[in-house]
């Protein structure tokens, strides 16, 4: 398995188990932790969808991304 392989598994894992974690109610949607899986999650996926050139994946993950962030900031702001 090469790096870039590796990126996307680490970043599917973070997105899938932060949602796993969200809807057993293990850890909320607005907790820090939640928001920085799905960020550096997204961040790690939006790498491997453009060295693979799955452009609409890729946009997917990007806006996902600014979500999260949004939601960080919103958090922070409070």
């Amino acid at each position: 398995m090469n790096i870039i392989e590796t990126i996307g598994w680490i970043g599917t894992v973070l997105i899938v188990g932060a949602y796993f974690l969200n809807i057993n109610g293990r850890v909320k949607s607005t907790a820090i932790p939640y928001i920085l899986a799905n960020i550096i999650g997204g961040i790690l996926f939006s790498i491997y969808t453009y060295a693979h050139h799955t452009w609409p994946n890729m946009v997917v993950n990007v806006v996902w991304v600014f979500i999260a962030i949004a939601a960080l900031l919103k958090k922070n702001s409070r």
